[in-house]
């Protein structure tokens, strides 16, 4: 029994440069487009485009309105309160006070020790 016999390479160049001919044949025998078919395509091609475009703009547009609502939403408003009497503010103690008070704390840490 004949083994398969592997193509050298001589045979396998020549198989490439007969198919690359049969392909650029079929490819020469297609016939022109049709300029009307040509430009139908294009004013489809043109009004999807311009479609998409508007539709791009709207999401925008959509988007933009809904930061701004969402900024309006999250600003600070003014609360509107009654008038209530102003706070009467207690008078600060003076140095002596302070020194009082400071010794007084420090006396009592000390006898809590003893």
């Amino acid at each position: 029994m004949a083994g398969f016999k592997t193509p050298d390479f001589n045979e396998r160049t020549e198989a490439a440069r007969v198919a690359k001919q049969k392909a650029l044949d079929q490819l020469r025998s297609k016939p022109a487009p049709d300029p009307a078919v040509v430009a139908e395509r294009q004013a489809a091609a043109e009004a999807r485009e311009k479609a998409a475009a508007e539709r791009r703009a709207e999401r925008k547009r959509a988007a933009e309105t809904a930061k701004a609502a969402k900024a309006a939403s999250e600003a600070p408003k003014p609360v509107e309160t009654p008038a209530a009497p102003a706070p009467v503010e207690a008078p600060k103690p003076t140095e002596e006070e302070l020194k009082a008070a400071r010794d007084a704390r420090y006396a009592a840490r000390k006898k809590r020790k003893r």
